[in-house]
């Protein structure tokens, strides 16, 4: 069985030992998680362009496709990203060989504003790391970084929102991270389906 197949139709180990659906969604869907260790194994162009190709098939209002990503692939170009990280993401992130910045275009083209664009590119993201996981790579969305330096550094317009920075790379030793984040390199749960799903109504 290819690497592949296994990500998607198995659940991996750490996932089985750490994830417990109520349901039956496909394995896929488990076997994404947010990991922090990365190894220094590049990615290749084919791969990277097969994530960023799945995410731009994403769904979108009026098919207006707002999301943009802004990819640092080369060593300088990630040291411009590190530069705007915050302290606490740039210890682990920094060992990733690719970083995307999600933005997304707040106008349509007729320059009305978009009220859908952070949500279209939610999706897009989505899309990317569903396909990255396919793919036996890793994904990890940062909140944590400064925005007007990032806007600054990387020429964004001002009509760009800016969302988040996403790592991506192959899965490492979690042992080369800092001791606190060593015991959190685990798939995170989920609080019950009951607590965020409404049939009819919000409430009883």
């Amino acid at each position: 069985m290819s690497t592949t197949s296994t990500i998607v139709d198995e659940l991996s180990d750490v996932v089985r030992a750490h994830r417990r659906p109520e349901h039956a969604p496909a394995p896929l869907f488990l076997n994404r998680w947010s990991s922090r260790a990365y190894s220094s194994r590049p990615v290749a162009e084919k791969d990277l362009l097969s994530v960023l190709e799945a995410a731009h098939w994403s769904p979108s209002s009026f098919n207006d496709q707002p999301w943009r990503f802004i990819v640092a692939r080369e060593e300088s170009e990630r040291e411009v990203f590190h530069g705007f990280l915050s302290e606490f993401n740039r210890v682990w992130a920094s060992k990733a060989p690719v970083l995307i910045l999600v933005a997304s275009d707040k106008l349509r083209e007729n320059g009305d504003p978009n009220g859908a664009h952070a949500f279209d590119a939610g999706a897009a993201w989505g899309a990317l790391a569903l396909q990255a996981t396919m793919l036996g790579l890793s994904v990890h969305a940062i909140g944590g970084f400064d925005r007007q330096k990032a806007r600054e550094a990387l020429n964004v317009p001002d009509r760009y929102e800016l969302h988040a920075v996403i790592t991506l790379g192959y899965r490492g030793d979690k042992g080369d991270l800092p001791e606190a984040l060593q015991q959190r390199e685990v798939p995170s749960g989920r609080r019950p389906l009951s607590d965020v799903v409404f049939f009819g109504k919000v409430g009883k």
